[in-house]
């Protein structure tokens, strides 16, 4: 069957409601017919998910129920299977044909990092088995030394501190990236002074049999011959870009590494009306606070468009930043124009909130179930 949303005022199709999507479709849902489409029920603040791993009364301030995001606009729980152009299909058999389409799907990682369980209460139920999980295991083991292993380790020894926790990676150091030697020096040092174990610069000869995030006996061992001895493990790297929908000219438009090309306007490559941001595109780093920053963007430069107020303003790509919590209190971060900045610094801005309070901020229509 065919769907359109109907009415004088233009249609925006928004697939996926992570950081980017979801941010595009709140500051649209004025000016705009909007329908924003993701296969879960709840956008999940998966900045925040590692704390809510070690702290499970967290879970419902990162599970955001959907239904509580737009005012006029509706939110279709389904998923595409197939976009051509402007044309959408979705796993329902519903058809879209908006006037402006936004591709936002984002990106998979292994849990917990994200979570990808489509329903909340499920969803919550996995993290708390793991969190029961956790709390059995004495010795853990971390496969990937980027920003999400590091912030694991930094949330189980804060919640947990008489467990053992070793961070594994083929790099000859932790947090790859553009960033500053000086920020890689005082993560170290903060690692070691909470006890995390470093185990760098050689590959493992296998990953361990057991499914992560479960209890289960652990021995394998590196290429220069360590030996690694865990009750659990967890694995923290692997980033799948969630584009296998594409069709026609769109899947064209991927590079050789499998992203969105995009213009300075966010455009699909060879589109006038289609954009991609966030993860899938080729527009900066993976980072959920870039998609955020390319949702807002994006979303004012629509609304530029539809009411013929002011002119787009181009996407310029942003400097290296992050912000690396080692628990509540601990971590550093890399800032334009501040450098390097310590503990202090990483726990104002991002270690004891985890940003959620601001996640929430745009969840706030009233229940239109209640």
């Amino acid at each position: 069957m065919s769907e359109n949303p109907t009415g004088t005022r233009p249609s925006v199709v928004v697939l996926g409601g992570g950081y980017g999507g979801h941010k595009v479709a709140k500051l649209l849902d004025d000016v705009a017919d909007v329908t924003l489409v993701d296969p879960s029920d709840a956008f999940v603040h998966n900045l925040a998910a590692w704390r809510a791993l070690v702290e499970p009364e967290w879970l419902d301030r990162i599970f955001l129920p959907y239904r509580r995001l737009l005012e006029h606009g509706r939110f279709l729980r389904d998923s595409a299977v197939a976009v051509d152009g402007r044309r959408v299909t979705l796993a329902s058999g519903t058809t879209l044909e908006p006037d402006y389409l936004v591709l936002a799907t984002g990106s998979a990682y292994a849990f917990p990092a994200k979570i990808d369980t489509p329903d909340a209460d499920a969803a919550k139920a996995q993290v708390r088995a793991a969190h029961d999980a956790l709390r059995e295991a004495g010795r853990v083991l971390l496969v990937g030394a980027g920003p999400v292993g590091l912030e694991l380790a930094g949330e189980i020894k804060a919640a947990f501190p008489g467990k053992h926790v070793t961070l594994a990676d083929v790099s000859d150091d932790i947090l790859p990236g553009p960033f500053e030697p000086s920020l890689r020096d005082e993560l170290r040092r903060q690692l070691a002074e909470i006890g995390v174990e470093l185990k760098l610069g050689s590959a493992l000869r296998e990953l361990p049999a057991a499914e992560p995030a479960t209890v289960a006996p652990i021995a394998i061992a590196t290429e220069s011959g360590d030996k690694l001895v865990a009750d659990m493990w967890f694995r923290c790297f692997g980033v799948r870009l969630r584009t296998g929908y594409l069709r026609g000219e769109l899947a064209g438009a991927l590079d050789e590494r499998g992203y969105v090309q995009v213009d300075e306007l966010l455009r699909v490559r060879g589109q006038e009306r289609v954009f991609a941001i966030g993860d899938i595109a080729d527009a900066d780093r993976d980072m959920a606070g870039l998609a955020a920053r390319q949702g807002e963007l994006l979303a004012a430069n629509l609304r530029a468009i539809i009411t013929g107020e002011g002119e787009p303003v181009p996407y310029e790509r942003q400097p290296a930043v992050i912000v690396v919590p080692l628990g509540p209190e601990g971590g550093a971060g890399q800032l334009p124009g501040q450098g390097v900045v310590g503990a202090d610094a990483a726990a104002e801005i991002k270690g004891r909130d985890m940003l959620a309070t601001y996640a929430s901020a745009a969840f706030d229509v009233p229940d239109k179930t209640a």
